[in-house]
């Protein structure tokens, strides 16, 4: 059966294709074989503009600037041209090696250097700063900026709804009001640590061959300082040095950054849910669109459909990312091979982080508040001012005053005639007593409109 969207076996690559159509370039086997290239071409380049390497002589311009079209023009078919040769050799990296060797033999000053492209390097010193290099890219080409695109959409709800009260539900049971704008004002202040957890991640990269210590390296200049040239040459791509390694950089950023993706995947898993609530509540409709169907049975349905995916593809990411932080940074002795398969799934736990991030924004689009219904449930619900009436008769030293409410209100609730005449009986200041008879559940919002407009 040919591959095709309806045949591809992940969802990812057939029913979502396009939902994630940014991540291919990253995060699939074309995006890691062009990246090897770019770290073997990078490291050419370096060596050839060390004085120190007298046998690697200095390219002139025109041999840089045929190395960095190689770089820049990848293709597809390139890839295809090296796993043809991977076939022969069943080793990825050494087929990337002998491809470069063919594709530049054209030029003089290259061939006569070609022995230097892969010289004194493992083939984890390109695979794990190429791995890096794509986490960086996926990270802050594709996640963060969806990422963002959630957080201002959910800043803006806040501000638009700092002021509509609504009635909070602790144990799902009514609870102090709230406003709708602070409730979702909270889940902009969680994805904003969670965001600067992911961008603040150093993705590490380590370039000492077979087992960490320069071994090569040394055999071929071995007066010369390669810790710190190799050091110069990973900071030179922008990723930091990990100067401590067995022959596999061991990962562990990646298990953080990984973990960082999964916490802020968690706190929108929970604030699908409760917009979902928020949903079947009524406090929020959605937008209807032309044609689209909620059942096929039930005419009148309009499915919050969009949160719920989000939730589940989210919880997918979540497995699979988290699987990555507890097994890559487990390797046995100086090396095995477990890492190598379980890394070509980076793009599922971004692909499905995406995808959840692409389907919430969404249903986001879709939210439109429902003022009345909102004011209705906080006007059938007058018990929630028994906490303020009880916290003024403490300040005035009446006896027992929770018990007095709690008495008059719990598991019963209480009419807004019936909280104004115990009101009015209290021995309290009368401007305390007007100002509790004053007060409505939709007016009991404490600082909620100010803290929504101050995210």
């Amino acid at each position: 059966m040919p591959v095709s969207l309806l045949t591809a076996l992940s969802p990812l690559d057939g029913r979502y294709h396009g939902k994630v159509a940014g991540l291919r370039e990253h995060f699939s086997e074309h995006g890691l074989i062009r990246n090897r290239v770019r770290v073997e071409i990078a490291w050419l380049k370096a060596l050839a503009a060390e004085p120190a390497f007298a046998e690697v002589a200095a390219f002139s311009p025109a041999a840089v600037a045929v190395l960095d079209a190689v770089t820049a023009r990848v293709s597809e078919s390139d890839s295809a041209a090296i796993k043809e040769i991977e076939a022969t050799t069943n080793h990825d990296v050494k087929a990337v090696e002998y491809w470069l060797k063919n594709n530049l033999a054209h030029d003089a000053e290259v061939a006569a250097v070609s022995e230097f492209i892969h010289f004194a390097c493992t083939s984890e010193d390109i695979n794990n700063t190429s791995h890096a290099l794509m986490l960086k890219a996926g990270r802050d080409e594709a996640l963060l900026p969806v990422l963002d695109e959630i957080i201002a959409c959910l800043r803006e709800l806040a501000h638009r709804h700092a002021g509509l009260p609504m009635l909070s539900r602790t144990h799902g049971q009514p609870a102090s009001p709230t406003t709708l704008g602070k409730e979702i004002a909270n889940i902009v202040a969680r994805l904003l640590r969670a965001r600067d957890g992911i961008a603040r991640v150093a993705l590490t990269a380590k370039f000492n061959g077979a087992v960490g210590n320069y071994n090569a390296h040394l055999a071929a200049w071995p007066d010369f300082d390669w810790e710190a040239f190799c050091r110069r040459f990973i900071e030179s791509l922008g990723l930091e040095f990990n100067p401590y390694t067995i022959q596999i950089e061991p990962h562990d950023a990646m298990a953080e950054l990984f973990d960082a993706i999964a916490r802020g995947n968690t706190i929108l898993i929970d604030a699908c849910r409760d917009i979902w609530l928020y949903i079947s509540l009524g406090y929020f409709r959605q937008k209807l669109k032309e044609g689209e169907v909620g059942s096929s049975t039930m005419p009148h349905k309009v499915n919050p459909i969009d949160f719920e995916n989000a939730e589940g593809n989210f919880g997918i990411a979540n497995a699979v990312l988290r699987h990555f932080s507890e097994k890559l940074p487990l390797s046995r002795m100086q090396r095995d091979l477990t890492d190598s398969t379980v890394l070509r799934n980076m793009g599922v736990g971004f692909g499905h982080s995406v995808l959840g991030a692409a389907n919430m924004l969404r249903g986001l689009g879709k939210l439109e508040a429902d003022p009345t219904r909102l004011a209705a449930d906080l006007d059938a619900c007058w018990e929630v001012l028994a906490e303020p009436v009880q916290t003024v008769m403490r300040r005035f030293g009446i006896a027992n005053p929770y018990e007095q409410l709690k008495a008059l209100t719990r598991g019963k609730g209480i009419t807004r005639d019936a909280l104004r005449d115990f009101i009015a009986a209290l021995a309290i200041p009368q401007r305390e007593r007007d100002r509790l008879l004053a007060m409505t559940p939709a007016s009991y919002i404490g600082k909620a409109s100010e803290l929504a407009r101050r995210i």
